[in-house]
């Protein structure tokens, strides 16, 4: 759940900062996209060149950027950037600040800005921690929406033993995964996805596809897991790869071979998407070695692949929803509703070689989607933009009751 993330990781004054230091490698080698933000007395402990080398991005600490030329951080930018403020650690002060609403430095004044939800790890000697005031400040800011990690028990700076120790990194992260997930709106379903082409062998070497690239469909895997999704991938032969997050991901060549893996799949899933672009038909018969020029057919027998949109359709329970995908050469709408009907789908997808930068072989797509009732057109956008708008689209349109 992490993975995609915008996370600002705030460091402040505590020997803890040495562990934000693995934090900040563990969300990233989770999927996240971290920046850090340090008060002036964190960069004492750790260099902010350790963080921008390892995040790949600058360190913010100050609202001057060149006193000299007078150029300022906007810490309002970088308070609306994230998807979540993790301050780790958070020290006592930074807390009471926190509380009363002080702006005393620039991390502070990121955290008035923010419009995410915010997180801090405290970390602190245990007498300083169990303080009535303290307990005050946390309480305050838990009644205000802010997320607690509870740091552990152990050795601490002062050389006492007791509560108070930042909490590891790795149970930080899961605590960020557990946050994004529990606020995942497709948690709990299982979406299966099919995407890319198929090929149908002619003979060892020739065969019988599309110019599908798997783009449109990766992209609808990664959004929907990025949701909280269960998603299982069939991945057809292309070079993209699958994404990040989802819970199983199979590879496949033929129709034939995608049928015997959706049909098996489809019975537990909730919902069907049928991305691939799966051929029609196939060579009756392939050779196992590669036929040469001079014996090639003048024509070659053609057999009809599985229809496994209609399979799905057909056998699909009451509290299963099924997306079709339709590409057309031409405006398509007609076309389109008329397999909406004839494979019993929920909701089918347009896209037309009529509108520029859309279809095969692109990275941007232009979409309308059909539920049975009115059109609703998309402007055109990249693959994976169109994809958390056709998610977004389908969560209240058509979600199983």
């Amino acid at each position: 759940m992490v993975h995609g993330r915008k996370i600002l990781l705030g460091v402040t004054g505590s020997i803890a900062a040495f562990k934000a230091v693995f934090l900040a490698r563990e969300l990233m080698r989770r999927g996240a996209e971290v920046r850090v933000v340090m008060t002036a007395a964190a960069t004492e402990f750790v260099g902010p060149l350790t963080f921008a080398t390892l995040t790949g991005h600058r360190v913010y600490s100050d609202f001057t950027e060149d006193a000299d030329q007078g150029t300022w951080t906007n810490h309002v930018d970088l308070g609306l950037w994230a998807d979540l403020f993790l301050v780790a650690p958070a020290t006592a002060e930074t807390l009471a600040a926190f509380a009363s609403g002080a702006c005393s430095n620039f991390l502070q004044a990121v955290h008035l800005s923010s419009r995410c939800e915010v997180m801090v790890a405290p970390a602190m000697d245990l007498d300083m921690f169990a303080h009535a005031a303290t307990q005050k400040n946390l309480l305050t800011l838990r009644e205000r929406g802010v997320l607690v990690v509870e740091p552990g028990s152990g050795a601490l700076a002062s050389g006492l033993e007791g509560k108070g120790r930042m909490e590891e990194p790795d149970r930080i992260a899961d605590a960020v995964d557990a946050h994004f997930l529990a606020r995942a709106p497709w948690r709990g379903q299982r979406v299966l996805i099919t995407a890319g082409p198929t090929h149908e062998p002619i003979d060892a070497v020739r065969f019988i596809g599309n110019r599908s690239s798997g783009k449109m469909g990766v992209a609808l895997a990664a959004e929907w897991a990025k949701q909280g999704a269960e998603v299982t991938l069939l991945l057809g032969p292309t070079s993209i790869a699958p994404p990040a997050g989802c819970a199983e991901v199979v590879r496949f060549e033929t129709a034939e071979e995608l049928n015997a893996l959706a049909q098996a799949r489809w019975p537990e899933a909730d919902w069907g998407i049928a991305a691939a672009a799966v051929a029609d038909v196939r060579p009756a018969f392939a050779h196992k070695e590669k036929v040469h020029r001079a014996d090639l057919p003048a024509a070659i027998p053609l057999a009809p692949t599985p229809d496994i949109l209609a399979q799905w359709g057909a056998s699909k329970r009451t509290n299963q929803r099924l997306v079709g995908f339709a590409l057309e050469t031409d405006e398509g709408r007609a076309s389109a509703e008329s397999k909406f009907h004839r494979k019993q789908l929920d909701c089918i997808v347009l896209n037309t070689l009529l509108d520029d930068g859309a279809g095969f072989q692109t990275d941007t797509n232009k979409v309308s989607i059909y539920a049975g009732a009115n059109w609703h057109t998309f402007e055109l956008k990249s693959k994976a933009a169109v994809a958390a708008d056709l998610v977004a689209f389908l969560h209240p349109y058509c979600y199983p009751s």
